[in-house]
C-alpha cells in the first residue's frame, strides 16, 4: 500500500519499523521520532484493511442514453395523459410507467 492511501492515524510497517501517519507527508515511529515516508515506499498497513482497488467507471455513449431518455420521457407523457381520474387507469398507467423503465435500463444494458 502507499503512503497517500493511509489515512491519518493509521498505523504501518515501513523498513521493519512501526509508524503512524502524522501528516499527508510524515509519520512518526513508537519512539516519537518523525520521519518523512517517500511516495514511492511500499508500506504493510498494521491495523486498518487493505482497501480495494477502485471500480474502474464505467462509460455510456452519450447519443444512446439521451435516445433512451427520449423514449422513456415519451412513454411517460403518453401514460399520463391517458391516465384520466380513474383508478383503474392510474394502475395501468404505473403498470406501463415501470415497464417503460425496464426498458429505459435494458436499452442501457450492453
Amino acid at each position: 500500500m502507499k503512503f497517500a492511501q493511509l489515512p491519518l492515524g493509521a498505523r504501518f510497517d515501513f523498513e521493519g519499523e512501526v509508524y503512524v501517519k502524522t501528516s499527508p507527508v510524515a509519520a512518526s515511529n513508537e519512539r516519537g521520532g518523525q520521519k518523512l515516508i517517500p511516495r514511492y515506499a511500499v508500506l504493510k498497513p498494521l491495523d486498518t484493511a487493505a482497501r480495494p482497488a477502485p471500480k474502474a467507471a464505467r462509460a455510456l455513449d452519450e447519443a444512446r442514453v439521451l435516445a433512451a431518455f427520449e423514449a422513456f420521457a415519451a412513454d411517460c407523457a403518453r401514460l399520463i395523459d391517458a391516465a384520466g381520474s380513474d383508478a383503474t387507469q392510474h394502475r395501468l398507467a404505473r403498470a406501463e410507467l415501470e415497464a417503460a423503465r425496464r426498458r429505459f435500463l435494458e436499452s442501457l444494458g450492453d
